[in-house]
C-alpha cells in the first residue's frame, strides 16, 4: 500500500526575469515501510521536492498524497495538524533552538501537537535509549558534539511517532564515523517503529542501504537502483513494466 504518492508535481521559482522549474512533473509512489533515497547534484531539485512531499512548501501544480490525503488541498492550519500527526522532518543543520536544552528541543512537537493515543513519556524513554542521549538531555546544543546534536534532531522528528520520516542530508555535516552511526540509529529506530523513510543524500554509501534509489536531475526524477539492481528507467516506465507483469499473471 502506498503511504506517499506524488502525481505530476511542479514547482517553479521566479529568478530575476526568468522562471526556473525546480521540480518538473515528478510522480513517485512510496510503499508503507520503505526506505527511499533521492540522490542528485546540488541544484537538481531534490531538497525542494522533499520539502513539497513533507508539506513544508506547496507545489504550483500536481498532487501529493500521504495516507490517501491530498495535502496540497489542505488549508494551512489543517496541514500543520496533519504534519504533526503523521510526518517528521530531519534537517541537515539540525535547527535546534540554542536557548533550549536537548530535552526541551525534543519535546517541542509534543506541545504543538498533543497526541493522546500514546504515552510521550514511555516513547521518550525508548528514543533516549536507542539514540544514547541519556547523559546529554540537560545540555544546550552548544555543549553537544555534531553527532549528538543530530541525534537530538532525530529524536525531535520522531517524538510524535510519525508514519513518514523525511530527512534532508541528515549526515551531510558529519564525518564518516558519525554519519555511519547516525544512519545505523535511523535504520534501527525505523525498524522498531515501522516507519517509512524518505531521504535526500549526496552520500552513495548511505543511499545504498535504501530499498530504492531515485536520481534527481534538472527537476526530473528517475529510478536509479532498486533491490533487483540498477535500472536507469523513468518512474513511468517502471509503472508500465508493473502493469505488464500484472496483466501477464
Amino acid at each position: 500500500m502506498a503511504i506517499l504518492e506524488t502525481e505530476n508535481v511542479i514547482k517553479q521559482f521566479k529568478q530575476y526575469d526568468e522562471v526556473v522549474t525546480a521540480v518538473n512533473r515528478v510522480s513517485l509512489k512510496v510503499e508503507d515501510g520503505e526506505f527511499i533515497a533521492i540522490i542528485g547534484s546540488s541544484g537538481s531539485g531534490k531538497s525542494t521536492f522533499l520539502s513539497l512531499c513533507a508539506g513544508l512548501d506547496r507545489p504550483n501544480a500536481g498532487a501529493i498524497k500521504i495516507r490517501g490525503n491530498d495535502i496540497t488541498k489542505m488549508k494551512s492550519d489543517e496541514l500543520s495538524r496533519f504534519r504533526g500527526n503523521f510526518t517528521g522532518f530531519i534537517y541537515q543543520r539540525h535547527n535546534l533552538i540554542p536557548q533550549f536544552t536537548a530535552l526541551e528541543n525534543i519535546l517541542i512537537p509534543t506541545i504543538m501537537c498533543n497526541k493522546e493515543e500514546f504515552s510521550y513519556e514511555e516513547h521518550l524513554k525508548k528514543l533516549i535509549k536507542s539514540l544514547d542521549l541519556g547523559n546529554r538531555l540537560h545540555h544546550l546544543p552548544s555543549e553537544l558534539s555534531g553527532g549528538q546534536q543530530q541525534r537530538v534532531a532525530i529524536a525531535r522528528a520522531m517524538i510524535n511517532r510519525p508514519q513518514v520520516l523525511f530527512a534532508d542530508e541528515p549526515t551531510g555535516n558529519l564525518d564518516r564515523e558519525n554519519a555511519d552511526e547516525v544512519l545505523a540509529l535511523l535504520l534501527a529506530t525505523k525498524e522498531q517503529m515501522g516507519q517509512t523513510l524518505v531521504m535526500v543524500t549526496h552520500d552513495l554509501t548511505i543511499a545504498d542501504h535504501a530499498d530504492k534509489i531515485y536520481k534527481m536531475d534538472n527537476g526530473k526524477l528517475t529510478l536509479f537502483k532498486d533491490k533487483r539492481g540498477y535500472k536507469r528507467v523513468s518512474y513511468e516506465e517502471e509503472m508500465q513494466e508493473a502493469k505488464a507483469d500484472f496483466s501477464a499473471e
